[in-house]
């Protein structure tokens, strides 16, 4: 019998064959039993070369999607493949420090959250790291989340069965802020690992680079959820009082200021 692997690494890719390999090496050196699945969501240069490299391996699984789903499809077709106990998403154009899956499930076991999530350390869009930390909280709470979105989507491990039962939804808005807010809702919190495992790269290209409509997807994103306009309004405002003070508020080597909350 096949034995199950500890966590499923799902990694969209699209048009990053001169990044993922970073992504991919720094999963391998994880202390986990695991699998790695890259979603190919379309793209144009030479992705399925770069990946020959790891054909071999029986925990990599390569994917080509048919159409373009979109960053958080492609994530959710990974979910229905995974195996594992747990899943944990990587963007290609990130990467984690070693030992980042096993403090996270440890700390799992130990709390009995359903997601983890770690702090990050930024990087320029060449790559390189620039030693500014963005923190997170030992404990979040939905509470919490509701004013700020601590939880990078790269840092994240989840509950296999968790993730199936919320598959991101909404891509004109913040979808993996939509799905840790509605897991949060039912599980109540999740933990962090105040240590900056996840290597986060800054860039301009993703939704969130063009500030206006980050703006935007964010209050849809209490729309989604039901909120009302004056709730959605009373969240959105503090949400974007948050990021002026985090913006502005974080000195010193483990609390440097940010110009990007997140990229997805």
């Amino acid at each position: 019998m096949e034995k199950r692997p500890l966590v499923s690494v799902i990694i969209p890719a699209y048009n990053c064959a001169g990044l993922i390999s970073r992504a991919i090496e720094s999963v391998l050196i994880q202390e986990v039993s695991l699998e790695i699945i890259v979603i190919d969501d379309g793209s144009g240069d030479n992705l399925e070369q770069v990946l020959e490299t790891y054909r071999d391996n029986p925990a990599f699984s390569f994917i080509k999607n048919k159409t373009n789903l979109g960053a958080a499809g492609s994530r959710n077709k990974g979910v229905a493949m995974a195996k594992g106990r747990y899943v944990a998403f990587l963007d290609a154009d990130d990467y984690w420090a070693a030992g980042k899956l096993k403090k996270q499930t440890d700390a799992m076991e130990r709390t009995g959250c359903v997601l983890s999530c770690t702090a990050r350390e930024l990087m320029t869009p060449q790559g390189e790291l620039t030693g500014r930390i963005i923190p997170v909280k030992e404990e979040i709470t939905y509470r919490d989340l509701l004013h700020h979105n601590s939880i990078n989507c790269s840092s994240v491990v989840l509950k296999t069965e968790v993730a199936k039962n919320y598959p991101m939804e909404h891509d004109d808005s913040h979808e993996d802020y939509i799905t840790w807010l509605k897991i949060l809702q039912k599980y109540k919190k999740a933990c962090g690992i105040r240590e900056p495992l996840l290597k986060y790269r800054l860039s301009n290209q993703g939704k969130s680079g063009n500030k206006l409509q980050s703006a935007r997807m964010t209050f849809m994103v209490y729309r989604y959820l039901g909120f009302g306009i004056l709730k959605s309004c009373y969240y959105f405002a503090s949400y974007a009082l948050h990021g002026v003070w985090k913006y502005y508020g974080f000195s010193g080597k483990e609390h440097k200021k940010t110009t990007e909350n997140q990229r997805r």
